[in-house]
């Protein structure tokens, strides 16, 4: 099945030839601007099988990877998505490596779940899905951010497994006219949406702390007051923020700030690669679990 999502590139003359050629190949057409949602979900509608398999156009992948997966899948029923390990090519950034080291680095369930709120733990592309569970949490949602990234947090949210094939299965191709680079759903802002509203359903009532007053945190409280969310307090290492007070709340040093927590879940928001790795060691040392009294965030 091929989704038509309004091109105007040749590809509905390429398919209609395809589908001329070979009975198993069936075109569905979205009139309108191009939406990714909406073909996503326009494809899901249309598919009848219990797998859906999610790739770009411009990707590459391993000749094994569809065998790989599902194999995976049909080995553990309670995995509702397998991704893989991923390459990016052809010039890619340091940004992108640290990124994809970071992600290649997340193998097993637990690892996607304990860092979810860091970035997204699967890379859309390389995923397989089990076809039910997407639907029963209702599929792919049109909303104001990463629709991949609010799709996993969704799953991992409703109790749903993920899991990867530890080898490098795609070969994700990195560009300045990829999707993520031009539409803003994919910038810092609509991940600080989808990433507090996970949040705020995690919560279950209880204050939150924020770890660093600087952009990456103040965006996230942003998002996080707006959805009710109680903020007790923003904790620094740096003593140039203390004592400021960010839409009223007050910014203290880190050390008093685990003093006074209380029973508060911690969020940090320190973003930069070798900080976040140094706050999570003095969270630890101060006591704190990761998973259930502290998560890293973006």
């Amino acid at each position: 099945m091929a989704v038509d999502d309004a091109s105007t590139d040749g590809s509905p003359e390429l398919l209609e030839r395809a589908a001329a050629a070979d009975s198993r190949i069936r075109v569905l057409r979205r009139e309108g601007p191009p939406d990714l949602v909406a073909a996503l979900e326009l494809g899901r509608a249309a598919a009848e099988g219990r797998y859906l398999l999610r790739m770009d156009a411009d990707d590459l992948a391993h000749p094994q990877r569809l065998e790989l997966q599902q194999r995976a899948l049909d080995r553990d029923p309670r995995v509702a998505a397998v991704g893989s390990l991923v390459r990016s090519f052809p010039h890619v950034t340091p940004g992108r490596l640290r990124y994809d080291r970071w992600l290649n680095g997340l193998r097993t369930h637990a690892d996607m779940a304990r860092e979810r709120f860091v970035e997204s733990p699967l890379a859309h592309p390389s995923v397989l899905l089990r076809a039910e569970p997407l639907e029963r949490i209702g599929g792919y949602r049109a909303i104001a951010g990463p629709e991949d990234y609010d799709l996993w947090l969704r799953m991992l949210g409703a109790g749903l497994r993920l899991a990867k094939v530890p080898r490098t299965l795609l070969f994700w191709r990195d560009g300045e006219g990829r999707a993520s680079r031009r539409d803003p759903r994919y910038r810092p802002d609509g991940f600080a949406r989808v990433r507090a509203e996970a949040l705020a359903a995690l919560v279950g009532g209880r204050p939150v702390c924020l770890v660093g007053a600087g952009t990456a945190g103040r965006r996230l409280a942003r998002q996080l007051l707006q959805r009710g969310v109680e903020l007790q307090a923003f904790w620094e290492v740096d003593p140039k923020k203390v004592g400021r007070a960010p839409y009223g709340i007050e910014v203290l040093p880190h050390a008093e700030g685990v003093r006074r927590r209380g029973d508060a879940l911690v969020f940090s928001c320190v973003n930069a690669w070798g900080a976040r790795q140094r706050v999570r060691g003095w969270l630890r040392e101060a006591g704190l679990t990761e998973g259930r009294d502290f998560f890293l965030a973006g």
